[in-house]
C-alpha cells in the first residue's frame, strides 16, 4: 500500500499502477513551469551533460511544454522498443521492476510547485522526463534498464533488493560517465537538479570512484542532500555487463557483508582523476 503522504492521487491509478496522463489537463502556468525549468537545465548541458542524453533532448524537443507521452512513444518505439507509462508517483518496487522488464518507463504524471523549483523531495514530470527519458533511446543503455527490471523481480524474491536499489542509485540517478577525457552526466537525479549538477563535476567535496560493482552494492546513501560519492562507468555497455554475471551471488554477499557509509573511502577503492568539465 502506497504511503499516505505521497503528492500524486493513487486513486485512479490501475492494477499496474499506471493512470491516464490527460495532457490537456495541464494549465497554462504549469507548461510556463515547464518551460523555465526545461530552459535553465539545458542550458547546463552542453558544458556537463553526457553527449548521448544531449542527442536525445535536441531529438525530443520538449523545451516549449509538458511532453505529451502518447507523442513520445511513437519515436521512442521506434528507436529502442520502449513505452513511458503515466503514475501517479512512486510506485511498488514489485511494479516498478514488472515495467522495466517489459520495456515500460513509468514517468510521474504531476508537476512540482512555483516554489519547489530548486528542491522536490519526490520525483515528479520534470525529473522522471528531463532526467530519464533522454538515455532510453540509447540502445545499450535501453537494454541495461530492462535487464535491471528482471534482476529486480528476481532480487524482489531472494529479499536481495536493497543491494540492487544502490545500484539504481549510483548509476540510473547519480551516475558520471568518462567522455573524451572528462567528467559527464547521465544520472537522472544530477541531470534534473541545477546545483547537483556543476557540484558532481566540479566541486572538490565528493568522493568520486570508478565503477565497482561490488562497492556500489555495498555503499550506503543519503536522499535529502547533495551526494557524498560517485562512481564513474567507461560506457553504458559497463553497466549492461555488471548485470551478466552471477548477480544473484553477488547479491547475496552484499547485502551479508556491512555497508560503507556516503563519503567513506574503503580498501580497494579506484579514485576517478580525469579532467572535469570543459
Amino acid at each position: 500500500m502506497m504511503d499516505a503522504k505521497l503528492r500524486g492521487d493513487y486513486s485512479k491509478a490501475a492494477a499496474d499502477g499506471t493512470v491516464v496522463q490527460d495532457w490537456s489537463a495541464y494549465t497554462a502556468a504549469e507548461h510556463a513551469l515547464w518551460r523555465r525549468l526545461y530552459a535553465r537545465q539545458a542550458a547546463l548541458l552542453p558544458a556537463y551533460g553526457a553527449p548521448a542524453v544531449n542527442r536525445s533532448l535536441a531529438r525530443l524537443d520538449a523545451g516549449g511544454a509538458i511532453p505529451d507521452f502518447a507523442r513520445v512513444n511513437r519515436s521512442l518505439a521506434a528507436a529502442t522498443g520502449w513505452q513511458l507509462v503515466a503514475v501517479p508517483g512512486l510506485v511498488d518496487d514489485a511494479v516498478f521492476f514488472a515495467h522495466l522488464a517489459a520495456r515500460r518507463f513509468p514517468v510521474t504524471v504531476w508537476l512540482r510547485r512555483p516554489d519547489e523549483v530548486d528542491y522536490l523531495a519526490e520525483p515528479d514530470i520534470f525529473h522522471d522526463f528531463f532526467g530519464h527519458v533522454p538515455l532510453l533511446f540509447d540502445p545499450v543503455f535501453a537494454d541495461f534498464m530492462q535487464a535491471y527490471g528482471r534482476q529486480g523481480l528476481a532480487a524482489a524474491a531472494a529479499g536481495t533488493i536493497g543491494p540492487l536499489a544502490r545500484l539504481y542509485w549510483y548509476t540510473v540517478e547519480f551516475g558520471l560517465i568518462r567522455e573524451a577525457g572528462r567528467l559527464k552526466v547521465y544520472g537522472a537525479g544530477i541531470l534534473s537538479s541545477r546545483t547537483e549538477t556543476v557540484y558532481a563535476v566540479e566541486d572538490r567535496q565528493p568522493l568520486r570512484l570508478r565503477f565497482d560493482l561490488r562497492r556500489i552494492m555495498r555503499s550506503d546513501y543519503r536522499i535529502d542532500r547533495l551526494q557524498d560519492t560517485y562512481f564513474v562507468i567507461d560506457g553504458y555497455d559497463e553497466l549492461f555487463a555488471a548485470l551478466n554475471r552471477d548477480l544473484a551471488a553477488e547479491l547475496g554477499a552484499a547485502a551479508a557483508a556491512p555497508a560503507i557509509a556516503p563519503g567513506a573511502v574503503a580498501p580497494g577503492d579506484r579514485f576517478e582523476t580525469i579532467m572535469r568539465a570543459a
